[in-house]
């Protein structure tokens, strides 16, 4: 028999089709029979319960009553998801009583510390959807505006252990991970196999894109599924020494994704929030040894080495305290990496580097090569300063292709479409010159908008990259698309800005590897 709450009257549940991404919300009638919507005028929060499910949620108040009849309650896709009640069952909802872990967070917004336990309290409560946008967004902002180095180790600490934590039999466990904003740089699909191949354990765990055009996760959806528990992810790890799969799914760290989908709206990256997010999921992946690759350039992340050195001792320092050997590179940020820019496009890259294919993008396969390289000597059985000729003896062998292949069949093998976008045009050199610089926010802008990621095969195949002589008429770039609006309006970006600029000299300023 189920335990209804007399004291107010139940309502119907109702399964109402509105994706409200991560956000638990629910609906009521406003000529609601068995509840007064004016009793939760301040409160914007609820409390739904049956039996002892109790499911915290933003409430909304509609006038269609097709929506929601007069004795339902509606649960968006997330809520009724989570409270895992059938849809007809009876519900009691009441205002519901803030987080205690708000009072926290109030303190932080007045200037003061917070202790771990404090911290420990809020992570714990967001990763139970006790928060609405507007509280985490509270949360992030008063953070951002200053944050001590006991508070970075509490956050990253209190991250780690909120989800699933890998352990492995292998006392190394190698990773990387690059704080991202260069467009194309797929460089672990291609260390990864390398790395696998030589026999050391690489259980890469990567994000879906959230402002670029197309995440590691995203790349690899092409080529092999990436939705992966975590007993399937150590049984291929077992078979394999490496994966490419979602991290999401295997929910390392789930405060992180919560944290990241408020912070890109509000473009809020600051440089502790970033060690912690990316340092509390590789503490959870079980990694002992990581390379973290520091992109500086006009348009990354990073725009100066004074920048990358800040950075680079936060994550010495978070490494040191939680037990894991980090090593900070910088590398060359000002342009975009390969050719491709979208998940087809990118793929395409990769498994051309794999193959050895003469036409492959070079950039790509020196800096995967660089990374590898780093990676294998932490192999106590490879002599030091032979981590690049091994690295390059596994790829031009052929060996990591075959890793690449072992790993994707590991997977399974995707059903993606990987047809690239039929709607094309190309964007033309404007003046004789050569290519001094390449914009990669406007690049990875122009790519979304013609629908990547969420259309695989849209995105941009670059043909000139800094130092290239171009003449005027010359196509620098082709776009991707498969809706003519999306087409369009990628038209229109390009047209307002190339994202190139090419200067009128008689030699090339800067000239890079292709």
């Amino acid at each position: 028999m189920n335990s209804i709450d007399t004291s107010r009257p139940p309502l119907k549940i109702r399964r109402v089709n509105l994706d409200t991404g991560r956000e638990n919300v629910v609906v009521i009638s406003r000529q609601s029979k068995a509840l007064r919507p004016e009793i939760f005028r301040g409160f914007s929060r609820v409390e739904l319960r049956r039996n002892s499910r109790v499911l915290l949620a933003t409430l909304l108040i509609t006038d269609d009553d097709s929506l929601v009849g007069p004795d339902e309650i509606g649960l968006s896709e997330p809520a009724f998801r989570r409270f895992a009640e059938p849809s007809g069952s009876l519900a009691t909802v009441t205002p519901a009583v803030p987080p205690e872990s708000l009072e926290a967070v109030r303190a932080k917004i007045r200037g003061q510390t917070l202790s771990a336990s404090e911290i420990g309290a809020i992570i714990n409560d967001l990763i139970h959807y006790r928060y609405s946008d507007m509280e985490i967004a509270a949360f992030l902002i008063s953070s951002a505006s200053f944050m001590t180095s006991d508070e970075l180790l509490a956050l990253t600490g209190a991250m780690a252990q909120a989800g699933t934590q890998l352990k492995w039999a292998n006392p190394i466990v190698v990773d990387k991970h690059c704080i991202g904003g260069i467009p194309g740089n797929r460089t672990s699909m291609v260390v990864v196999p390398i790395v696998a191949a030589h026999g050391l354990t690489i259980p890469k765990t990567s994000s879906r894109a959230i402002t670029s055009p197309a995440g590691t996760a995203d790349t690899m959806e092409v080529l092999a599924r990436v939705n992966v528990g975590a007993d399937e992810m150590k049984a291929i790890v077992e078979a394999c020494n490496g994966c490419l799969i979602w991290g999401g799914h295997v929910n390392l760290s789930p405060a992180d994704d919560i944290l990241i989908s408020v912070e890109r709206p509000l473009s809020l990256d600051t440089r502790e929030q970033m060690v912690a997010s990316i340092m509390s999921k590789k503490l959870a992946a079980g990694s002992t040894h990581l390379l973290i690759d520091l992109p500086v350039g006009p348009t990354a992340k990073l725009t100066s080495g004074i920048e990358a050195m800040r950075l680079r001792k936060l994550f010495e320092f978070v490494g040191d305290r939680f037990g894991i050997s980090v090593e900070v590179i910088t590398t060359d940020g000002s342009q975009p990496i390969g050719y491709g820019i979208g998940p087809v496009l990118e793929a395409q890259d990769v498994m051309a580097v794999l193959a050895n294919d003469p036409a492959a993008p070079q950039d790509l396969r020196e800096k995967s090569l660089r990374l590898a390289a780093h990676l294998l000597e932490y192999d106590p059985n490879l002599r030091g300063g032979t981590g690049y000729i091994r690295a390059r003896e596994l790829l031009d062998s052929g060996a990591a292709l075959r890793q690449m292949q072992k790993i994707i069949d590991a997977q399974g093998r995707s059903d993606c479409r990987t047809e690239l976008g039929t709607l094309t045009f190309d964007v033309m050199a404007a003046s004789d010159g050569f290519v001094s610089g390449i914009d990669c926010l406007q690049l990875n802008r122009l790519a979304r908008i013609a629908g990547a990621p969420l259309d695989q095969g849209a995105g941009i195949r670059l043909f000139k990259k800094i130092g290239d002589r171009v003449e005027s008429g010359e196509p620098l770039y082709r776009v991707y698309a498969f809706d003519k609006s999306e087409r369009d309006l990628t038209a229109a970006g390009a047209k307002s800005n190339t994202a190139y600029t090419i200067e009128n000299a008689t030699t090339p300023r800067n000239k890079t590897a292709p």
